[in-house]
């Protein structure tokens, strides 16, 4: 898998490897930024297209290929 870049991850497109609540796919709807400038960018909110429930994960969780894939498998 490419290597994510946080500041890119805006808008992109994720399934979820073990839905719940028949939530399967999601889309990152806005990357947190940190509360300091030079801090670097550890959470984004994703978005249950299904449902349209939102959650915030840590952008690093969405490289796990057990958890996540990219696009909408």
């Amino acid at each position: 898998m490419n290597p994510l870049n946080p500041k890119k991850l805006l808008l992109t497109k994720w399934t979820a490897v073990t839905p719940q609540a028949k939530q399967k796919h999601f889309l990152v709807s806005r990357v947190i930024q940190p509360d300091l400038p030079n801090d670097p960018i550890e959470n984004v909110e994703i978005e249950a297209v299904f449902s349209k429930a939102t959650q915030v994960i840590a952008w690093r969780v969405l490289q796990d290929d057990g958890v996540w894939r990219q696009g909408w498998l």
